[in-house]
């Protein structure tokens, strides 16, 4: 059964097997009336392959998971407008797009850290380098709003209000555990996120 967490139409729902039943094409006019067996079907027969095929190309497990999650959101929530005539290639095309993705935004984010770094070791800043810092801080803010909502808020409390572990479980009314979970949690992904090198600038 498909178990996507980030939307709740993949959450506890029975799931009866049509992969002798159904060829691709009638999966998705099934998809198309809101079927979400239809849904789970689709994800049974193409994850794997679709994983392996990200995988060889970009070997981070958790970013693959993240991009096969959100095709399979989007070709849900994009079900009745979406012309597709062959899933397979719409599903293969749909990886290898998010994947280039990755590069684009991990090339872009490596080009400002080593111009940010190469500005503060000359210890020289004109209004460019300060607006490649501004957007540096944009980009950070940006990983740290789309965390879960528990996982944010115990993560700004802990490093941008600099309250201990103890003090964020007793305002919250969880474990300390928790609280060091969550942050460390939160550090894994902003570092799979933002890559190492602004991570460890500002983190």
């Amino acid at each position: 059964m498909c178990t996507i967490q980030k939307d709740s139409i993949f959450v506890n729902k029975p799931y009866v097997s049509l992969s002798r039943i159904y060829t691709d094409i009638e999966l998705l006019d099934l998809l198309k009336s809101g079927d979400r067996s239809a849904l789970d079907e689709i994800y049974k027969r193409y994850h794997g392959l679709l994983y392996n095929h990200a995988y060889r190309r970009l070997p981070d497990r958790e970013e693959v998971r993240d991009i096969l999650q959100e095709i399979f959101i989007y070709l849900w929530n994009k079900k009745e407008t979406l012309e597709i005539t062959s899933l397979s290639a719409y599903l293969y095309t749909s990886v290898r797009s998010r994947v280039l993705n990755v590069f684009r935004n991990q090339k872009v984010r490596e080009m400002y850290m080593q111009s940010l770094q190469d500005f503060m070791n000359a210890g020289e800043y004109t209004l460019d380098e300060k607006i490649r810092e501004k957007e540096l801080v944009q980009l950070i803010e940006k990983e740290v709003t789309s965390l879960p909502p528990q996982m944010r808020q115990i993560f700004e409390m802990s490093r941008f209000q600099e309250k201990s572990h103890k003090e964020i479980a007793e305002e919250l009314s969880i474990s300390p555990q928790t609280v060091r979970t969550q942050v460390r949690n939160a550090l894994r992904v902003l570092r799979v996120k933002l890559g190492a090198g602004i991570f460890t600038l500002f983190f």
